[in-house]
Order: structure tokens, then C-alpha cells, then sequence
């Protein structure tokens, strides 16, 4: 298994991805599977986006300041995704708005996750040696079996980025 970072997100990528399809196809009155899709796809989320916040992000800010604005854009849209990941993780499959937040999610990560790939992460690997990127990959591994599963409070992103800004 490869420890190179970019590798790394780019499989979470297509994890998440897949659970994206399968939500999609499940058809109207699917209550029940796309109840327990969205509850992967959360519990997915809310791993990657931790450990990006907490490794990826914060060591390439540090290391290539001319990211800074890429990552500082990345911190929003993980926080918009936050937001209807906490709203969703509090809903039943069968509330009014359930299928469309979910498509609003799905949407807004879809767009997320192409922008790293296309953009970002040339830039990064770029950047980065190699060393470096298996560096940040495997302190990625290790902080991941200690991520949260769920959304967190209202906040704990706000001040992360806050405690990085000070």
C-alpha cells in the first residue's frame, strides 16, 4: 500500500465517489438504502476531511506559501460540506428535504474533490518531494484510526482554522 499522500486522497476520492453512484441509482422510494449510503458517506467524510485539516493542508500551507489561497478556498468548501453533513447526520431518509441535501452534498463535494485532483494536487506533488509526500501520507494513515466517525460540533473547523491563522 502506497503511503504517497496525494495517492491516498485520490482513493478516499473514489471511495467516496462510488457511495455518490450507488445513492444516485437507488431510485425514489429507497428510503432504507440511501439511509444507511448517506450514513457511510458521512462517516467517510468526516475522516477525510480530518485528516486533510489536520495534516494535508496544514504541512503544505507551511511548506509551499503559495497555496495559501487554494487551501484557505479547500477549508471553505469543507466547511459548506460540514455544515449539510451535520444536518444530514440529524435526518431520517424519509424527512421532505433529505434527497435534495443529499444531492446538494453530493454536488458540492463532487465539485471539491475534481478541483483537488485537477489543480491542487499537481500543484502539491509539484511542490513536494516524494519523501515528503509518503511523510505526510503515513501520518495521515496514523491520524485516520483515531478520526472522527461523525460530524463534530458547530465550530471545531472555525477554530482549527483559527488556531492555523495565529
Amino acid at each position: 500500500m502506497s503511503t504517497d499522500a496525494i495517492v491516498l486522497l485520490k482513493q478516499d476520492h473514489k471511495e467516496v465517489r462510488q457511495l455518490f453512484t450507488q445513492f444516485e441509482k437507488a431510485g425514489a422510494d429507497a428510503q432504507e438504502k440511501k439511509g444507511q449510503l448517506v450514513k457511510k458517506i458521512i462517516e467517510l467524510l468526516t475522516v477525510h476531511t480530518y485528516i486533510e485539516n489536520e495534516v494535508m493542508y496544514p504541512r503544505v500551507r507551511e511548506l509551499l506559501p503559495d497555496l495559501e489561497d487554494d487551501i484557505l478556498e479547500s477549508y471553505e468548501e469543507h466547511h459548506v460540506a460540514d455544515v449539510l453533513v451535520m444536518e444530514l447526520y440529524s435526518m431520517e431518509p424519509s424527512d421532505e428535504r433529505f434527497d435534495a441535501k443529499t444531492m446538494v452534498l453530493i454536488e458540492s463535494v463532487r465539485h471539491h474533490m475534481e478541483e483537488e485532483e485537477q489543480e491542487w494536487f499537481p500543484k502539491v506533488r509539484e511542490g513536494l518531494g516524494r519523501k515528503q509526500l509518503q511523510e505526510l501520507g503515513a501520518e495521515m494513515i496514523e491520524l485516520k484510526e483515531k478520526a472522527p466517525r461523525k460530524p463534530s460540533q458547530p465550530g471545531a473547523l472555525k477554530k482549527a482554522i483559527d488556531a492555523l491563522a495565529s
